[in-house]
């Protein structure tokens, strides 16, 4: 049986995306089918594929696999791209709660709800201050934990791009401190609107933009006090506007793109 598809993208974040709405999966998805449609060279090629379904309580859900097949809570872009599927304005159920879209002339934006700081909440291995934690990994130190979904720690360093975050990353990842794992921002404020930001996904690698890695990122530096409630945060991949209200909800808004549309044949994954 074929199944129909998506390919879109954020700023370079790409997805495959799978409306079992109008199409119900031919069997269930495993990890591994997920990692296999996933794969750069043996499959259509994804940071996560995404997966949209029925919903009670919201106009449909969202499911969301990363490269590697595991299922995680949220990905800002991938909200952003789906909403666009929808016309711009929806709601969407997710792990991490309910999102809401809209479209705007920045793109699409997205309510990405309240951050979270409980070291249990992020989640942390032990108790410490989330603000700024007493750990390191060579010269990455005295990071910053955030919820948004889904867990990141955000070091702030002179210069983001003379970083090894292809090395460091994975090692921080995996480290036990984080017990779900946890993504990785190594950013540089370039003045109060401004941040600069690379981001090693957690079960991705290096990615082209993060959309939960700019809105933890923002907010970070917005409680140690180095911008304004409004930034701009450039990626390799393009800007994101990041906003906190005061209403303690956190407002992302940027571009999607649908790239092209396929089918693929469900026994050659399954």
């Amino acid at each position: 049986m074929r199944v129909d598809f998506t390919k879109m993208h954020g700023l370079g974040n790409d997805f495959v995306v799978l409306d079992t709405r109008a199409q119900p999966l031919p069997g269930p998805l495993s990890r591994q089918i997920a990692a296999a449609l996933a794969h750069r060279h043996t499959g259509i090629g994804c940071d996560q594929l995404i997966v949209l379904e029925p919903s009670d309580i919201a106009d449909f859900a969202m499911r969301i696999f990363n490269a590697d097949g595991g299922e995680v809570e949220a990905c800002g872009n991938a909200t952003r791209a789906v909403g666009l599927l929808a016309g711009g304005a929806a709601r969407i159920a997710t792990a991490a709660g309910i999102l809401e879209t809209q479209a705007s002339a920045g793109g699409i934006s997205v309510d990405m709800g309240e951050p979270r700081f409980d070291w249990d909440a992020i989640p942390l291995a032990y108790a410490m201050d989330t603000l700024s934690m007493p750990v390191g990994w060579e010269n990455l130190e005295n990071p910053a934990a955030v919820n948004v979904g889904n867990p990141h720690a955000v070091f702030f360093v002179p210069d983001c791009d003379a970083v090894d975050l292809e090395r460091l990353g994975p090692l921080i990842e995996h480290d036990p401190l984080f017990p779900a794992r946890v993504n990785v921002n190594v950013a540089t404020v370039t003045d109060r609107r401004h941040i600069r930001l690379r981001v090693w996904e957690r079960g991705v690698g290096l990615t082209l933009a993060c959309g939960t890695g700019a809105c933890a990122t923002a907010i970070a530096a917005m409680r140690r006090k180095l911008v304004e409630r409004e930034v701009e945060v450039a990626l390799p991949g393009g800007t994101l506007t990041i906003s906190w209200g005061a209403d303690n909800r956190i407002t992302m808004t940027g571009p999607a793109t649908t790239s092209f549309r396929g089918s693929f044949e469900w026994a050659d994954y399954a």
